[in-house]
């Protein structure tokens, strides 16, 4: 399972023009499902990135949660981090777990951040999908179970 946080001073994903999840600060976290991941994986990350502090105290310091800044989160399910361009010029999906897996694991990972407290939205599994992001720092977070 990969994650990749972004902290945001906004965040949105719209649909066919509509919107189907927006937050004002949080974070956005896009989630690609491999093989072999499961709901352990799933409720790993969820607990490790509710309570990763890359949010800002008073002295500018990396001292804060999502939790203890009251903050939001967006999970966009993204395939393409699972993208393999060691050969050739177009990537290959074929680490990415197949959509009858990787759909249940990415709403179940979603249900952990909120068990944790996070408020969370959710994308469209498998929609084209806007995703809106102003990311705040930048800070962007690679995670892997």
């Amino acid at each position: 399972m990969r994650a990749l946080i972004q902290r945001v001073k906004s965040g949105k994903v719209s649909v066919d023009a509509k919107s189907v999840a927006e937050i004002s600060h949080g974070l956005v976290i896009l989630l690609g499902i491999g093989p072999g991941d499961n709901e352990e994986k799933a409720s790993f990350l969820a607990e490790k990135i509710s309570s990763l502090r890359i949010f800002e105290d008073k002295d500018g310091k990396f001292n804060l949660s999502i939790l203890d800044q009251g903050g939001a989160a967006i999970v966009v399910s993204q395939f393409t981090l699972y993208a393999d361009t060691r050969k050739g010029r177009r990537p290959s999906f074929t680490e990415a777990a197949p959509p009858e897996v990787a759909a249940p694991l990415v709403e179940k990972f979603a249900d952990f951040l909120r068990i944790q407290g996070v408020p969370t939205q959710t994308g469209v599994f498998g929609a084209h999908m806007l995703v809106e992001i102003e990311n705040d720092g930048p800070v962007t977070i690679w995670l892997e179970k």
